[in-house]
């Protein structure tokens, strides 16, 4: 039986990271997904990859629970853990790699593509804390919560020298990443996917046909609403003044809500995944 907790946290771990941990963080995945696909070199490496077992399209469930599962053991993980997850990742990245003739050149371990994705993940995490409290961290604790997010990256293949050294850094290396967005009709067109919740039914085929109408503007709301102003020009999905408050109100309710659950409640599922990957790390089995 899964002992579905994640109080093992690292010693280390500021509480403004553990409160972050939870379903109120994953609703913000979708919209982090696509600003870390924005740069075309990571687009493309997803959009045309060769490793079906991994694409969010093919199979949405197991993309779910890698995805989870790397940000809890990134976050929560022992040194160990992190490893482990390192090392199948790797695996799995040693694929994703760009052929001769390819209209754009990728290569998954590029180290200053996986720092972007990295910085990304930061980014999501704090605006996740913004969201959830309403306003953002005092500047001594966002500078601790910023230390202690480096793990986002360190834990794939991002040299801790690579991580910006400090929130002022962080800050001019962001803005010049935003400059450096693009999407073109390949990208833009699998983010468009992505964002309208379509790879929820792919799945089924022919069956998905009456599901993608109720699906897609709950997509889009959902995703829109948490992704910055800048992927989402770049997207080219309508967001207006109505749509705003409309997400905004529901961010209120929904971190009220959450602010006032029971911790289970509020870690729920990544504690159940992070729970489940040590016991897969135990017992020998893959855990990507």
């Amino acid at each position: 039986m899964i002992r579905a907790s994640t109080r093992s946290e690292p010693a280390d771990a500021p509480p403004e990271v553990l409160e972050v941990v939870g379903h109120f963080g994953l609703a913000a995945g979708n919209a982090n997904v696509i600003m870390q696909l924005a740069r075309l070199p990571v687009g493309h490496g997803v959009a045309r990859s060769r490793v079906d077992s991994g694409r969010v399209d093919k199979h949405p469930i197991k993309r779910l629970r890698t995805t989870v599962t790397y940000l809890s053991i990134a976050l929560l993980g022992t040194e160990a853990e992190r490893r482990t997850m390192r090392d199948e990742v790797n695996r799995a990245h040693s694929q994703v790699r760009s052929l001769p003739g390819d209209p754009v050149a990728y290569n998954a371990f590029d180290p200053e593509l996986q720092l972007w994705v990295a910085a990304c993940l930061y980014w999501g995490t704090a605006d996740v804390y913004r969201k959830l409290h309403g306003h953002d961290l005092p500047p001594g604790r966002a500078e601790v919560f910023y230390e202690y997010c480096k793990r986002l990256g360190t834990t794939l293949q991002v040299k801790g020298e690579l991580w910006p050294s400090d929130l002022q850094a962080f800050g001019a290396y962001w803005e010049d990443g935003l400059r450096k967005v693009q999407m073109d009709e390949l990208t833009k067109g699998y983010l468009q996917s992505l964002t309208e919740l379509d790879f929820l039914v792919a799945p089924l085929g022919p069956l998905a046909k009456p599901l993608k109408p109720l699906l897609r503007p709950l997509g889009r709301f959902l995703t829109l609403g948490w992704l910055p102003e800048p992927f989402r020009a770049e997207l080219g999905l309508p967001w207006g003044a109505r749509q705003q408050r409309l997400f905004d109100a529901h961010i209120r309710s929904y971190a009220a809500l959450t602010r006032r659950s029971p911790r289970f409640s509020r870690e729920f599922p990544m504690n159940v995944y992070l729970a489940d990957a040590r016991r897969r790390i135990r017992t020998g089995q893959a855990i990507v």
